[in-house]
C-alpha cells in the first residue's frame, strides 16, 4: 500500500484505497491528484516526495469526499503547496463539515463527525483551466459529487476519480454512493466513449480500455433504480424503502451507511419521480413515494 507506481515519464499514481495521481512538470516539481484519507496518508505521501526529492506544487483535488481530501491539511502545512478544487466542491473541502451535514440533512450527531465522513479543513482556492500546468486537461466528471473532475495528460493518462467502481466494490456494496443519477449516468456514457492510453480509475484497476467497467456501473444503476421501483409498487415511506433496500441486498446498517445509501437513494427518489417513474403523496402526516 502507498506504492508509487510509474506510468509515464511524467504520469504516477500512489497505490492505495483511493488512488492518488501524481504529475511530474518538471525534475523536482509535482503535482498531486487528491490526497488519501487522513492525516497517516499525508504523511506517506510527503515520504515518498522527499526520497525523490519532489517539491509539491499543489493539489488538485477531484472532488470533495474525505477519502480523496484527507491528507489536505498535512501536506499543506508541511509543504506549503496550494490546494485546488472545482466549483461547490471547494466550499466542501474548505469546510467538511458540510459534508455529513449534507448526507444527514441537518447538523450530523458525534458518530457522523469522523474522518470517515469529515476530513480536516484547508485553505482551498477555485480550480479553474488557467491554474493547470502544461499538458494537463480538465474532464468534468458529474454524478458522483457535485462538481467531481477527472483529468487527462497529454500523453493520454486520464485520472478518472470516482466516476466507476470496480466490479468487486459494485458487489461488496451494491449502492454506489451519487448525488445526481442522471449527470452519473451522463458521465458514465461520456467516458465509455473515450479513448486512452490507460485509464486509472480511483477504484477500479488502471485499464486500456473502460467501456466494459463504464457499462457494468450503468446496469448496476438501472439495477438500482428498478429495485426501488419494485419495493414503490405499494406506497411506501422513505424508511421502509431503505429498509427493504438493504434486505434486499443484505447490507449492514450502520450510521455511515444510513447516511451514505440514504442520501443515494433519496437522490434515485428524485430521479425516479422526475421521469415520471414514482410519484409522491402524503397520507396521514406522511410522505410516500408510490410508482
Amino acid at each position: 500500500m502507498y506504492e508509487l507506481i510509474q506510468v509515464t515519464d511524467a504520469c504516477y499514481y500512489i497505490q492505495s484505497p483511493a488512488k492518488i495521481g501524481l504529475y511530474k512538470v518538471s525534475q523536482n516539481e509535482v503535482y498531486l491528484i487528491d490526497s488519501g484519507n487522513d492525516k497517516t496518508a499525508g504523511k506517506r505521501i510527503k515520504n515518498i516526495l522527499d526520497a525523490n526529492s519532489w517539491d509539491l506544487r499543489a493539489i488538485l483535488n477531484t472532488h470533495s469526499h474525505a477519502d480523496h481530501i484527507g491528507g489536505n491539511r498535512y501536506l499543506q502545512s508541511h509543504t506549503g503547496c496550494e490546494i485546488l478544487a472545482p466549483g461547490i466542491e471547494r466550499c466542501f473541502t474548505e469546510h467538511p463539515l458540510l459534508e455529513p451535514s449534507f448526507l444527514y440533512g441537518a447538523f450530523p450527531f458525534r458518530e457522523l463527525r469522523h474522518k470517515f465522513l469529515m476530513a480536516e479543513g484547508c485553505v482551498v482556492y477555485t480550480l479553474a483551466e488557467t491554474d493547470l500546468p502544461d499538458g494537463l486537461e480538465m474532464i468534468r466528471l458529474p454524478g458522483h459529487s457535485w462538481d467531481m473532475v477527472g483529468f487527462r495528460t497529454k500523453d493520454e493518462i486520464v485520472y478518472l476519480a470516482d466516476c466507476l467502481f470496480g466490479k468487486e466494490t459494485l458487489e461488496k456494496y451494491q449502492i454506489s454512493f451519487l448525488v445526481d443519477v442522471e449527470a452519473y449516468l451522463s458521465t458514465l456514457k461520456a467516458v465509455q466513449k473515450m479513448d486512452a492510453r490507460l485509464f486509472i480509475p480511483a477504484h477500479a484497476e488502471p485499464a486500456e480500455n473502460i467501456a466494459p467497467l463504464a457499462q457494468l456501473n450503468i446496469d448496476k444503476v438501472y439495477e438500482t433504480a428498478e429495485a426501488i421501483i419494485d419495493i414503490c409498487r405499494e406506497p411506501a415511506a422513505f424508511d421502509t424503502i431503505l429498509q427493504k433496500l438493504f434486505t434486499r441486498y443484505r447490507l449492514t446498517m450502520t450510521f455511515e451507511q444510513h447516511a451514505l445509501v440514504g442520501s443515494t437513494v433519496r437522490s434515485y427518489l428524485t430521479w425516479l419521480k422526475e421521469q415520471g417513474q414514482l410519484q409522491t403523496v402524503i397520507e396521514e402526516n406522511r410522505l410516500l413515494w408510490k410508482a
